[in-house]
């Protein structure tokens, strides 16, 4: 940040810091693209990451950190420390993939970045008061594993956490939305469709019902919120009325007041499909509550300082305002400083969650992406226990899960 004063000690330092951090990032690039691919290989959806959350835990037991593989209620999270340093940093790695296609959000990515950032660390550490938290933090695609790992206390002690994130654009923040994610499931009697039709509970009727009455709440629901689902089973044969249907939905807001206000009105809608068909409904909250991310704005200064030395270029024009995602990674925002910068890669005008976007997460653009993450993340650390004021800030604070 241009005019922020660092220790006239760790002035110096600094730059003995970086150049260190990029000898270690250069020295395992080839290992650290090979972890980004093989995870993009491995595929494994939300709190099946056996085999993902064990590279990530193996490579840093490799580089010396103190490795938990299984955290709290989760068997594929991981936690490692390294460093003895005051200020604890933690760099949160995802390797969850989508069902069905894979990789395309690039989990893959974000796992490699953040050993590569962790591990480049841990050889600075102590010499610039830091410890050094890699946290491998399961299902963020709709289990909300970090969420988890808080209730649990693996992010307890950190005063700060940073992840990176690929996308078809750049960006120092990522623009968020609050989420719950519910799971709808209908009960209704199944008859002969065409000779005792008046005997059967249309489960599928419910369902449709609900989904005409979303439809029309679209219209008066804000602009920033989202309604978006999928029906998951439909019935047996279309001569039999359907005893059962169901479907996963997610309800996005600005934020988790505004989504207090939109869930209600949901579910309505699916309730009325109850009411008028006969059957009954029943609803799960499969994860926590996504929340709306807070970045805090000194560490996206650092970040915006350091990412341009290591190579990212950031656009000249805002994003669209209608761009938003989620992440469980906003819940941590909310408990600590927290940044969550977009890294660019090519895509050819593919975007997340599309197939050919799960192709680009490991073409050269993303590996350059993982280092350049990885990087950028350690740069900023550094940074930030080097600035004085920031530096002080974020020790007055450490996040407690019961406090």
């Amino acid at each position: 940040m241009v005019g922020r004063t660092t220790d006239t000690v760790g002035k110096g330092r600094d730059v003995d810091a970086n150049a260190a951090l990029q000898a270690r990032i250069d020295a395992d690039a080839a290992r650290l693209v090979a972890l980004s691919h093989a995870v993009h290989g491995d595929a494994e959806v939300g709190f099946e990451e056996h085999t993902s959350s064990r590279r990530v835990a193996d490579a840093a037991e490799q580089a010396g950190f103190a490795v938990t593989h299984g955290v709290g209620r989760l068997d594929t999270a991981v936690h490692a420390v390294a460093g003895s340093g005051p200020l604890h940093i933690g760099i949160c790695a995802e390797y969850d993939a989508l069902p069905g296609i894979g990789h395309a959000c690039g989990h893959n990515v974000i796992a490699a970045a953040a050993v590569g950032a962790a591990t480049a660390l841990a050889e600075v550490a102590d010499d610039v008061g830091l410890t050094v938290h890699l946290l491998g933090t399961p299902a963020e695609e709709g289990g909300g594993g970090k969420i988890l790992m808080m209730e649990d206390g693996a992010f307890d002690g950190l005063h700060a956490a940073m992840m990176v994130h690929p996308a078809p654009f750049e960006s120092a923040v990522f623009p968020c939305l609050a989420v719950q994610h519910v799971d709808v499931r209908y009960e209704g009697r199944s008859a002969h469709a065409s000779a005792f039709p008046q005997l059967g509970i249309n489960a599928a009727d419910a369902l449709t019902v609900a989904q005409v009455g979303i439809g029309l709440l679209r219209q008066h629901i804000k602009p920033t919120d989202r309604i978006h689902g999928i029906v998951l089973d439909g019935g047996d044969a279309p001569n039999i009325v359907p005893e059962r249907t169901s479907g996963q939905w997610y309800a996005r807001s600005a934020n988790l007041a505004e989504l207090a206000e939109l869930l209600p009105r949901v579910k309505a809608c699916f309730e009325a499909g109850a009411l008028a068909t006969g059957a009954t409904v029943h609803f799960d909250e499969p994860s926590p509550a996504y929340s709306e991310f807070v970045p805090d704005p000194e560490l996206v200064a650092l970040w915006e300082q350091h990412a341009p030395a290591v190579g990212r270029v950031f656009p000249e024009y805002d994003l669209p305002a209608e761009l938003a995602g989620s992440t469980d990674m906003a819940n941590v925002s909310l408990a600590m400083p927290s940044i969550h910068p977009m890294l660019a890669i090519e895509t050819d005008g593919a975007v997340n969650h599309q197939p050919a976007f799960t192709a680009a997460c490991v073409q050269p653009s993303a590996d350059r992406a993982v280092r350049e993450g990885a990087l950028g993340m350690a740069r900023t650390a550094v940074a930030a226990a080097r600035d004085a004021a920031l530096r002080d800030r974020l020790l007055a604070t450490a996040y407690h899960h019961d406090s």
